[in-house]
């Protein structure tokens, strides 16, 4: 048996559990609830339409932009009343998964 191995206690429901962990799940990126200023790119794809601009007044479920991906046309609403804090894309642009779009204060 290999003496480098590290064993952790893993809890899950009511029960914990001694186990090792992959590299893979031990370097993964941790959890964090969404935040509803921030406006991200749900998938890989490029800004049709910027219907926002910073300083822009909006409230919950109006149109921020056009984001097409895999030939479909996804309108991204505002979650949350606010002011547009900072745009951060432009029409035509090819924005990758994640890409912080809009921010709302």
């Amino acid at each position: 048996m290999d003496e480098n191995i590290q064993f952790i206690d893993f809890p899950y429901e009511e029960v914990t559990f001694r186990t090792t962990l992959t590299k893979k799940f031990a370097n993964r990126k941790p959890y964090s609830p969404p935040d509803s200023r921030r406006v991200v790119a749900f998938i890989p794809g490029t800004i049709l339409k910027v219907h926002v601009k910073d300083g822009s007044k909006v409230k919950k479920g109006d149109k921020l932009l056009v984001l097409q991906a895999m030939k479909m046309d996804n309108l991204l609403v505002a979650h949350r009343n606010g002011t547009v804090k900072k745009v951060y894309v432009k029409q035509g642009e090819v924005v990758p998964k994640h890409q912080l779009l809009v921010e709302l204060k």
